[in-house]
């Protein structure tokens, strides 16, 4: 497991631009569970292809589109893993991977982004991907 010191910085990416820290099994079932609408759920990293491109698209992505998710939330693979098993359970079929950003609906799994979609990628490449499932995901039905 990863000490706290050295996730914190990375977990504050997201953190202060609105994600919900998530980081035991309860509160993942309780986002999941209670959230309705849109989720976009970044399973977050140490890894440089976290640091490079899936924080700085997301981010990106996020400040840049008109149509955004309802609710952000984030668990940290190595850092809070009871919190990290419980949400990889939640983006079944898919394989562990992390990074990864998920988009749910009510709960349910629409859009998913392994870590092989990541790794090698810009961040703009992220962000114009991410950008792309908001308005295809998270307009509103007319």
């Amino acid at each position: 497991m990863y000490p706290p010191q050295l996730v914190a910085p990375m977990k504050a990416e997201l953190v202060n631009v609105g994600f919900q820290d998530l980081t035991t099994a309860a509160e993942v079932d309780n986002f999941m569970q209670t959230t309705k609408g849109t989720a976009l759920v970044v399973i977050n990293s140490v890894c440089g292809c976290a640091a490079g491109a899936a924080r700085p698209g997301v981010r990106a992505a996020l400040s840049r589109s008109e149509i955004k998710p309802d609710h952000l939330a984030t668990v940290f693979a190595g850092a809070d893993l009871e919190a990290t098993a419980k949400m990889r359970e939640y983006t079944l079929p898919y394989p562990p991977s992390s990074p990864a950003v998920a988009l749910f609906k009510d709960g349910e799994l629409i859009h998913f982004v392994e870590r092989h979609h990541i790794e090698g990628r810009s961040a703009e490449m992220i962000a114009q991907h991410l950008q792309m499932a908001f308005e295809e995901f998270c307009a509103e039905e007319a």
